[in-house]
Order: C-alpha cells, then structure tokens, then sequence
C-alpha cells in the first residue's frame, strides 16, 4: 500500500494537517487499512523534504496544516495513471505456510488448510454482511447497478467487493491445494503397493561342478 501517494491525493483534494488525512483515509477506505499517525507524519516529513508537499500555517488550534505543492500534483496524477505493478509480490503467509508444512513430516497439512477455510469462510461471510449493508448506504439499486449515494459510502463498497473476491479465490485456492495433496497422496500410494518385488536370487552350480550319478 502506497501511504505517499494515499496522503497526496488526499491533500489534492484540499490542505489538511495529519490526523485529518488519517481520518478521511480510513473513512474513505472502511478502516480496513488503519494507518498509524506516527507513519502519517514521518510520511508527511518525507513528502516535504522532496518538495511534494510544503507547510501552509496552522488552523489556529495547534494543527499544522500541509498543502500540496504543483511536484507533489504531478506525482500523485502519475500514480493514478500508471497500473500497480505485481512484480515484486508481496510475501503471502498462507502460502509461505502451506510450502513449508508441506516439507516437514510432523505436520498436518490437511489439518491447516482446514483451519484456513473455516476462517476465511467466517471472513467471507463477514464481508458480505457489511457489503449488503454499504449498498444500502451507497443507494445501490436492487439489480445491482450503483446508485447516487455518498461517495465515501461507494469507496467503501468497492473495497468489500475487493475483499470478497480476495477471500473468494484464496477459497478455491484451498480447494485446490487439497485436492492436489490428495493425488500426490494417491500417487504415492500406488508407487508404493506396485514396486516390483525382487525375485530371489538362485545359486547354480557350474556345469563343470555338476556331480554325475
């Protein structure tokens, strides 16, 4: 997650002093992402000393106000133009999980994608208890087509449904990791009953040995 470019295109939008923009960016986002304010205001120090943001006064209550400065509206327009770049992944700690239960004879692998799907289950259904709720605060009509409601109230239902299809294909994922274990698994046992046994071995004596009656 970008926590630069998030504070940008909020001050873009108009100055604000930091626990404002922690505030309008957990709004706007459904407090899915929590920002700390110590990383607002060290991020805020970073944009200032590269000439993206400037100090613009206080607003009287001890608040210090940040604008965005015609570099730092450059900067943030780039960022909404270019695609987000997958390639360097972040590191998955399901997957990271799953690779290494896998090497390691003592563990029950069956046993943690089963714990994993029942969690993402309840994670999934959570998700769509609150979805169907933004809706209704989005004003999204009954066959699904977005409404005219609050804009924020939109952001967020965009942000479940990026969720929901996250949990929705980790999902299947499991389904596959489990179905996938269990053909290695069959696999395995086939090799093993099939082996061919060693036929054993018979000593003959040479002919020149051979004892004559």
């Amino acid at each position: 997650m970008s926590i630069k470019h998030s504070l940008l295109a909020l001050l873009q939008e108009s100055p604000r002093y930091g626990y404002q923009l922690r505030g309008e960016f957990e709004e706007r986002t459904g407090s899915t992402w929590p920002l700390n304010i110590g990383q607002v205001y060290t991020t805020l120090d970073r944009l200032e000393r590269d000439s993206l943001v400037e100090k613009d006064g206080d607003d009287g209550e001890g608040h210090l106000i940040y604008s965005i400065t015609d570099a730092g509206r450059a900067e943030v327009m780039s960022w909404f133009a270019q695609p987000v770049a997958a390639t360097n992944p972040p590191r998955n700690e399901l997957a990271i999980k799953l690779a290494l239960a896998l090497t390691l004879a003592d563990v029950d692998v069956s046993a943690v994608v089963q714990a994993q799907r029942s969690a993402s289950m309840k994670l999934l259904q959570d998700y769509t208890r609150q979805r169907r709720a933004a809706a209704t605060n989005a004003g999204t009509q009954l066959n699904g087509d977005p409404g005219a409601g609050d804009a924020n109230d939109a952001a967020w239902l965009l942000v479940l449904d990026s969720l929901i299809f996250t949990t929705e294909a980790e999902l299947r994922w499991l389904d596959h990791c489990e179905g996938w274990m269990a053909k290695r698994a069959a696999t395995a046992a086939k090799s093993t009953t099939t082996a061919p046994v060693a036929a054993p071995s018979q000593k003959f004596a040479p002919a020149d040995q051979a004892v004559s009656k």
